[in-house]
């Protein structure tokens, strides 16, 4: 089929436009069952209702009510688009009887492919426990027995949620409808480049503060349409004191509300307490355990249900490490607990300004750095070629390198590796490292091009994985490199500098100005 061009309004989204449109227009059942999900502020019911608006159909807004309610509320949306030379019973007393009457009503008026979308279907499966079924029992009935001599045309049932850990396991386990949804699609926050687009920012370096504090939700743009973006870092601290910092601004409290999504986060405090210690930099098991006082096993539970609802990232070693490190994934969350929390009082005196000036070292080392890293690993995966990392497709994580001689650790912050290749060591597939980088705010120079040899050395010496004399070593910096650095790298063809222009895809080695960002490493 032809591609189904994207409304000019709706900003990116190009794959997720291609994917929901060829599911709906495609060949295929005559009901066919899709699950969107994601995190609030990511433009779910926004591309949806564009799609229904596209095609035809039925979009509805589920709210918090009783089930009664909840069928009340839908026989009325039933009833607004019923043809009237098909009269429909537009009051139900269960979810099978009102959803066949919304499939039905919207084939019958349907002149090609049609969706019905429930949009937030976590809040109707709360009161309802049999939805789900009810659901499993139309898909069952499609694929036997076909939806009657009105269904000339196929329908879409879409399932969309933001409470990610009920949406993501409605097709896993023993659930009714696994097996049965052919789109599962999780719309994610846009990334950095895109994000920079969307806000419209030129300068690199104010790019990178608005990422690390918002992330790529495009309704945080929403929220502060009255406020000027800033165009430079010197802008920054003014736009934050207007919003993020600002008790009257939605974004002030915007972390609490991402929090309060998940049904499954129960005990406020326990949460807030292992998410405020991984913002702190406890970014292990054993380390966050540490910090809330609590045995390491006693912590597993709920840091599988803050994975499964998204309030954390769970990255394993990426060369085989037994000890995986956990991240905030959304930026807002993450200042919240690890500035703004800190200084709540002074905050709700309304002394933003002074926060923001008492919070600079806080801000780089527990927010922008960390954040730069994880910008570096993106761009490794995302955005780099094999002249630049050494392999076309790799793996792009972390390292823990062990120095036995001398009982040292160090963090490598980006690793590149092939598949598994090569000869077992000690029973691990010994793996190939085509790449090792460092990233920090700070100036960069060759001690640092000098530790990352020795890095690169040490995970030979550890015989988990292989270097060669063409691993790159990546060096990433906000401030730049100095001369030394510069020429040292003109001389050894495995060697990248990568600064902000680069790694936002501007003119590669374009200057960075100094101290924009403050340094978070040394």
């Amino acid at each position: 089929m032809a591609d189904v061009p994207k409304p000019e309004h709706l900003f990116g989204r190009d794959r997720e436009w291609s994917e929901l449109t060829r599911f709906v227009a495609g060949p295929g059942r005559p009901l066919r069952l899709g699950v969107v999900y994601g995190r609030r502020r990511t433009g779910k019911s926004f591309l949806l209702r564009r799609v229904v608006d596209e095609f035809g159909g039925l979009y509805h807004l589920s709210l918090r009510e009783s089930r009664q309610m909840a069928l009340a509320r839908f026989g009325d949306a039933i009833g607004a688009i019923a043809d009237h030379a098909h009269p429909l019973r537009v009051r139900h007393d269960d979810w099978l009887t009102a959803l066949t009457d919304a499939l039905h009503a919207v084939a019958r008026q349907a002149r090609g492919p049609s969706v019905v979308v429930l949009d937030e279907y976590p809040f109707l499966r709360d009161g309802s426990p049999e939805l789900d079924s009810a659901v499993q029992s139309l898909a069952d009935a499609s694929a036997l027995e076909g939806l009657g001599s009105d269904w000339d045309w196929p329908v879409s049932l879409v399932l969309c949620g933001s409470a990610m850990s009920v949406m993501s396991g409605l097709l896993h386990g023993a659930a009714p409808l696994r097996g049965r949804a052919a789109l599962n699609m999780a719309l994610l926050p846009f990334d950095y480049r895109d994000a920079r687009r969307f806000w419209k920012i030129e300068d690199a370096s104010t790019a990178l503060l608005l990422d690390a504090v918002v992330g790529g939700v495009p309704g945080h743009r929403d929220l502060v349409e009255a406020i000027d973006v800033p165009s430079s870092p010197d802008d920054f601290g003014d736009w934050m004191a207007s919003s993020v910092l600002n008790p009257s601004h939605a974004l002030y409290s915007e972390a609490d509300a991402v929090l309060s999504e998940d049904p499954r986060v129960t005990d406020r405090a326990v949460y807030y307490s292992l998410l405020s210690a991984i913002a702190a930099g406890r970014r292990r098991a054993g380390q966050i355990a540490e910090a809330v006082g609590r045995p390491a096993g006693d912590i597993t539970y709920q840091l599988g249900v803050m994975t499964a609802a998204g309030l954390v990232e769970r990255h394993a070693d990426a060369l085989g490490g037994r000890r995986p490190v956990y991240r905030i994934a959304d930026p807002i969350v993450r200042f919240h607990l690890a500035v703004s929390r800190q200084f709540r009082a002074q905050l709700e005196e309304r002394r933003a300004a002074q926060v923001w000036a008492a919070c600079q070292d806080a801000f780089g080392s527990r927010v922008v750095g960390p954040h730069f890293e994880h910008l570096c690993r993106v761009w490794a995966r995302r955005y780099a070629d094999a002249s630049e990392i050494g392999v076309a497709l790799g793996e792009v994580g972390r390292h823990l390198a062990n120095d036995a001689r001398h009982r040292e650790t160090f963090e490598i912050d980006v690793v590149v590796c092939g598949p598994g290749e090569g000869e077992a060591s000690r029973g691990r597939t010994r793996r190939t490292v085509h790449a090792v980088g460092e990233a920090k705010l700070s100036r960069l120079t060759s001690a640092d091009l000098s530790r990352l040899d020795r890095l690169a050395t040490l995970i030979e010496a550890n015989g988990r994985a292989a270097t060669t004399s063409h691993t790159k070593r990546l060096l990433f910096s906000v401030a730049g490199f100095d001369a030394a650095l510069r020429a040292e790298a003109r001389h050894r063809d495995n060697v990248e500098l990568v600064d902000l222009q680069r790694l936002y895809g501007d003119t590669p080695d374009a200057a960075v100005a100094s101290g924009s960002v403050r340094a978070s490493k040394s």
